[in-house]
């Protein structure tokens, strides 16, 4: 008897140790202030795109209006991975077998000016690595594949990516959840470098916020984890001047230049010295910006997108109570913005019955009166 009551205490002292040392790495945190103002437009502005039985994941939208998005690597999709939106329904991408057999874990999106899709697959969180592919939109050949090797480590999740005017550069937002290591990581395409910076800045690093989603509280395990992830959202202006980027727990946003980025040989202090907070934010998601240097922010806590200027003037642009948790935003040349519900609540760490029994799942779509069009 003494040996189980022994052997019981000991268990018991170990699972105490592991759940504290759970809570210190990835518990704890305050509700978020919100920042939200009367939207700009109506809600009645905001259309359904395309409907899925899956949760969407990101989305990239064509100067020709051709329209792309992942499936969400959180609902574990056991199919195609990646697919274009035509004539009123999904179609695989570039077709059936690459769609679903040649990707892992497929999510951020990007059509850059080149008439080139970006996609980049984190590799199961760096531990099947992670992998960045461009499809050829005129032809849907692939034209670039590589593998991201150590920038994307073990643990890493290389979530978001946006592209230089001239397609010469990718920069890719790594959120670091698990190794909690969060960086940009800098993709040179002709030669097929790729380095790390601003590991561990301020600028990258999750804040101790948790996110009061109308869903669901995202804590988890008894308030053990909760989502706090780093960099998430990154942007490029048009005229590849600045890259703009935002952790999803974190009231900033920053950018940074894009010539001190593209310049592996930068010096780390020179670069963390280059950063600018551009203003306050609402917890995030994705980003697009125009040409006047206004950024569009998804906000996962009130279903909707907010609008920072270039002055730090937020304002919210568009809201609806039926959007779960907005996520990737992309601008179309049909004149529309386009964003994802991927219903986070609803499917991360979810069971498949539970996911399907709250299909369908929406794109959406709306027109704002801005002054030019926006950069990707």
């Amino acid at each position: 008897m003494r040996v189980w009551i022994k052997s019981g205490a000991a268990v018991a002292a170990f699972l105490g140790a592991v759940c504290a040392a759970l809570y210190l790495r990835y518990g704890g945190g305050e509700p978020y202030p919100d920042l939200s103002t009367p939207p700009v437009l109506p809600e009645e502005a905001l259309q359904v795109a395309a409907v899925f039985p899956e949760p969407f994941g990101n989305v990239a939208a064509s100067a020709d209006g051709r329209l792309f998005f992942t499936v969400h690597p959180e609902s574990r999709p056991a199919g195609p991975r990646l697919y274009e939106w035509k004539d009123g329904e999904a179609v695989a991408y570039p077709n059936e077998n690459i769609s679903a057999e040649g990707f892992v874990t497929p999510l951020g999106l990007s059509v850059d000016q080149q008439g080139r899709l970006w996609v980049i697959d984190h590799g199961n969180h760096g531990l099947a690595g992670a992998r960045l592919v461009a499809f050829d939109l005129a032809s849907g050949q692939i034209v670039h594949d590589k593998r991201l090797g150590d920038t994307g480590e073990a643990g890493s999740f290389l979530n978001d990516l946006t592209v230089s005017p001239d397609g010469r550069y990718v920069y890719i937002a790594d959120v670091s959840f698990f190794r909690q290591n969060p960086a940009l990581v800098v993709y040179e395409v002709a030669s097929g470098k790729a380095w790390r910076v601003l590991e561990g800045h301020p600028s990258v690093t999750a804040q101790d916020w948790i996110i009061e989603n109308p869903v669901k509280r995202m804590t988890f395990f008894g308030g053990l984890v909760a989502l706090k992830p780093g960099v998430d959202g990154i942007v490029i202006d048009e005229a590849g001047e600045y890259v703009y980027y935002a952790a999803m727990t974190h009231d900033g946003l920053y950018r940074v230049p894009a010539a001190l980025l593209n310049a592996p040989e930068t010096d780390a202090e020179a670069l963390a010295r280059a950063v600018e907070r551009v203003g306050s934010k609402p917890l995030s998601d994705g980003l697009s910006i125009d040409r006047q240097g206004n950024v569009y922010i998804t906000d996962v806590e009130h279903g909707g997108i907010a609008r920072l200027s270039p002055q730090g003037r937020l304002e919210t642009l568009i809201a609806s109570d039926k959007v779960r948790w907005a996520d990737g935003i992309s601008y179309s040349g049909d004149g529309y913005f386009y964003f994802t519900d991927s219903a986070i609540p609803d499917q991360m760490l979810q069971s498949k019955a539970h996911i399907e029994s709250h299909a369908p799942y929406y794109l959406y779509r709306f027109k704002a009166d801005i002054a030019g069009i926006p950069g990707r």
